[in-house]
């Protein structure tokens, strides 16, 4: 009987070591480790790690986060969602066409756009459980559709397809605040009195600091990574989200809402675009038509880099954020290292490629896959 357990693999005891080398995060944080390298190398006394280049950086990374982690969480859920970049765009123009167009408070803009993208979140969802198509092709079809929308109905109402003044209509609005404001101003204010970060010298602002806050763009990203990471890995919901892109059947088998839980995966993610849109229309005081391009390539390759698989069932929403922070910590070093911006993302291929072969090639050395 003893040899039989010690035979058994569903029981061998496993070291530390061992263990933390399948994490899903390692190739996130060697990427990490490589990319903080290299700039602190090439661009250290360019200005990139100040309190301003920190920002800089730090808010770019934040918005591949909030994307990345709705883009994670269903892609261990075992589907894509192709459309999250149209999506963006969509949520930013109904904010301006609401609040600016038909001057609705901004707070009600805000929550019926909302309402409306986790709406086709849903639809999306729905329709891939009823159908079983692939998420590919039914996101791919609701890229279109939303792209179009984006620029036909500005185009009808406003005759353009940028829309200005959100940040007049925003101004004092109580939920505006909370996606375009900044906190720990006061923190901030003291740090540039005692010398510990860098003032304005002249100007209207001599004697303010030149970082006079974190953008809560930041904080929605450590929150929904925090809340994303805590659901993943701490309730049975998590489980429930591997098992059904590990396994959809045999999670059926076992009374895991297979379809419920693929459903409210589309529905966070159109979620997660839509922080993302609002926020960058607050930023900006402007929403675009073209705004959001590309954004779902970008989440995916961010989830892949954090070690993410793209059959499903295996992940992090740690791993995903690293991801994040290396695409942002990549665009904005390539700029303050002075190599051409049109590298970026050569840069981020050959980053992409290194993080997949070295979570695919320890996984398969620890656990001994073919």
């Amino acid at each position: 009987m003893t040899d039989a357990t010690n035979s058994d693999e569903r029981i061998k005891e496993m070291s530390r070591l061992r263990r933390a080398l399948i994490r899903p995060e390692l190739g996130g944080m060697v990427g990490c480790v490589a990319v903080f390298t290299f700039f602190l190398l090439t661009a250290s006394d360019s200005g990139m790690f100040s309190s301003t280049g920190v920002l800089n950086w730090s808010v770019v990374s934040a918005q591949f986060m909030i994307i990345a982690v709705g883009a994670c969480l269903l892609m261990i859920a075992g589907e894509f969602d192709l459309s999250v970049g149209s999506m963006i765009g969509f949520a930013g123009m109904m904010i301006a066409i609401f609040g600016v167009t038909l001057g609705w408070p901004m707070w009600m803009a805000i929550l019926v756009t909302f309402a409306i993208c986790i709406a086709l979140g849903a639809l999306n969802g729905y329709i891939v459980v009823r159908t079983g198509l692939p998420s590919f092709i039914v996101t791919l079809a609701t890229l279109f559709i939303l792209r179009g929308f984006t620029i036909f109905i500005p185009q009808t109402l406003e005759r353009k397809t940028i829309i200005g003044g959100i940040t007049e209509a925003a101004q004092g609005d109580w939920l505006a605040a909370i996606f375009g404001g900044k906190v720990l101003k006061g923190f901030f204010a003291w740090l540039g009195d005692i010398g510990m970060i860098s003032v304005f010298e002249r100007g209207n602002k001599a004697g303010q600091p030149v970082v006079d806050g974190i953008p809560m763009l930041i904080i929605w990203a450590l929150g929904l990574v925090i809340v994303g990471h805590i659901v993943l890995t701490r309730t049975r919901f998590g489980n429930w989200i591997f098992a059904a892109g590990g396994d959809a059947q045999a999670a059926r088998y076992v009374g895991v809402p297979v379809e419920r839980v693929k459903i409210l995966m589309f529905m966070f993610t159109a979620f997660c675009a839509t922080v993302f849109a609002v926020c960058q229309v607050m930023e900006f005081g402007s929403a675009g038509a073209d705004r959001g391009l590309l954004k779902e390539f970008e989440a995916i390759i961010a989830v892949v880099i954090g070690g993410a698989l793209l059959t499903g069932g295996y992940g992090s929403v740690i791993g995903a954020a690293l991801g994040a922070l290396i695409f942002g910590v990549v665009q904005q070093g390539l700029f303050f290292a002075g190599v051409e911006s049109s590298l970026f993302r050569v840069f981020l291929g050959v980053i992409l490629l290194l993080a997949v072969i070295l979570n695919t090639y320890i996984r398969r050395l620890i656990t001994g896959e073919r």
